[in-house]
């Protein structure tokens, strides 16, 4: 049985138009190097050329050439091609990745290829039919781990510290579901392990739960939050962090870890935390205390979800070649994984899915939409399913899917909503039987976005889910306060929903 939507088709059309006309808006490729090079981010002089690093692995003065043969002289002199230094520690001024493909960007401030972003735009381009697209988007996350190590939480210089959420395994296998090309598959095999070790072990790995945690590399302030996530009174991020720190008590943590009280100073473990909770894609929320500050010291819902699915992953590919043996192996590591998960951080007396303290040997009490992975995954039991959907009130809001439970002033707490943890709790329900549920959430989102889409004629980023408002930017008072357009995951989270609501199994 199928909700009706309670939309008209004209909206429908015009939104699928608007998505359609708005991958184009957002593509990055060679001609539009200038504009990808740019970066509102940092603080740069205009007479300054904008620096674009080549892969040392690569041939730089050949790919010079093959920009020059597309960019007028007028867009190179603005550029200054470089080889990457080996060291992420002789960087000295920052800049673009190449990636030699196109690749779609979130869009706003956010003008490079995100990570996890990634994800949920190639859902929205499979929809869409643009499959010439979705191959790049995935082709150039390949390249950065064969070119610079890991997937990048965005291809600039100062986030080759951290990566984001492991979502690869499952664009992959999005990819492949449409192409069925298994010459390309199997070239993915060794890149996809590759990914997966990274985060199982140390310093990611936690050996005596067996779980993983998220973990940036990155030391001292992150350098494009100095610049770009200044206040009406010129304070940075962290310099409303201090004054938090000196003005509240914190209960969530032992403040001095990341405070220096005396000197007024963030900690260096603040600054490693701080990398670290953008690693995690939720930057920033309270989930694990003010700031996330305490997030090292947590093995999160999200990222071993993830980490099951790439194990599953893995195993099917495996078969698909007929590797049964090694699909066992990876289908016995997720087995151990969801055991794990329902060890640590399944909460039987809350009906919860929370986030694990190393520390304490303790969840933490504190309700967040990650909840809603396991469903998404298929790692919940049908009990457990049950339990998470009598819970559903805590976090279902007029437009969708309250981020967590928590007021907190920052963007990824309540009151607001984001696409990809509407869509995964949307899937998650529908995976269990709880299509009525889902539908209604479904609806709502989109109920929300399309009236929104009305007033203003874009989409955007996040949603105060409350109000049923893309006007978020007062009631956020840490991070950056914008609410910026484009917006790639959006647009994928409304296809994927559309198609969801009209083709229900």
């Amino acid at each position: 049985m199928t909700t009706q939507l309670a939309l008209t088709s004209v909206e429908i059309d015009a939104l699928q138009a608007h998505i359609k006309k708005t991958w184009k808006t957002l593509t990055r490729s060679h001609e539009h190097l200038l504009q990808s090079a740019k970066d509102t981010k940092l603080d740069h002089k205009t007479e300054n050329p904008w620096i674009v690093y080549i892969s040392p692995l690569e041939d730089c003065p050949n790919i010079q050439r093959v920009l020059e043969r597309i960019l007028s002289p007028q867009e190179m002199q603005k550029i200054e091609i470089r080889t990457l230094p080996s060291e992420v520690e002789a960087i000295k001024e920052h800049g673009l990745l190449y990636l030699p493909g196109p690749y779609v960007v979130p869009g706003g401030r956010f003008n490079e290829m995100y990570g996890w972003d990634s994800y949920f735009i190639l859902l929205g381009l499979l929809r869409d039919g643009e499959l010439e697209l979705a191959q790049s988007q995935v082709d150039q996350l390949l390249y950065q781990l064969q070119h610079y190590g890991i997937i990048l939480n965005s291809n600039r210089t100062y986030m080759l510290s951290r990566s984001q959420p492991p979502v690869l395994s499952m664009m992959v296998m999005a990819l492949f579901q449409h192409t069925q090309d298994k010459e390309w598959l199997r070239s993915t095999i060794p890149l996809l392990e590759q990914f997966y070790y990274y985060w199982v072990v140390p310093p990611h790995l936690n050996a005596a739960t067996g779980l993983s945690r998220f973990y940036a590399f990155g030391e001292g302030p992150a350098p494009e939050v100095l610049f770009s996530e200044l206040d009406e009174q010129g304070r940075s991020h962290y310099d409303r962090v201090k004054e938090y720190y000196q003005t509240f008590e914190v209960e969530d943590y032992d403040v001095s870890l990341y405070y220096d009280r005396e000197n007024d100073q963030l900690t260096k473990l603040f600054y490693k935390s701080d990398h670290t909770m953008r690693e995690s894609g939720f930057d920033i929320t309270n989930r694990f205390g003010p700031f996330s500050a305490d997030i090292l010291h947590y093995a999160p819902v999200c990222l071993n979800s993830l980490l099951y699915q790439v194990e599953q992953d893995l195993a099917e590919i495996k078969e698909i070649f007929g590797y049964e043996q090694l699909a066992q192996k990876w289908r016995k590591r997720a087995d151990i994984r969801r055991d794990r998960i329902d060890q640590c951080l399944w909460d039987q007396e809350h009906g919860l899915y929370l986030d694990y303290h190393f520390q304490s040997g303790k969840r933490r009490r504190y309700e967040f939409a990650t909840t809603f992975y396991p469903l998404w995954l298929g790692i919940a039991s049908p009990t457990q399913a049950k339990r998470l959907v009598e819970n559903l009130s805590l976090f279902e809001a007029p437009g969708g899917i309250f981020t967590s439970t928590r007021v907190t002033g920052n963007q990824w707490d309540a009151p607001f909503g984001w696409a990809p943890l509407t869509l995964i709790a949307v899937q998650g329900l529908h995976r269990y039987g709880y299509h009525t549920q889902a539908d209604r959430i479904a609806n709502k989102f989109l109920a929300m976005v399309v009236k929104e889409f009305g007033r203003h004629n874009t989409l955007v980023e996040k949603y105060d889910v409350e109000r049923c408002s893309a006007n978020v930017s007062d009631e956020i008072c840490f991070g950056y306060s914008s609410n910026e357009i484009g917006f790639g995951w959006t647009n994928g989270v409304i296809l994927e929903l559309l198609a969801v609501c009209g083709k229900k199994v």
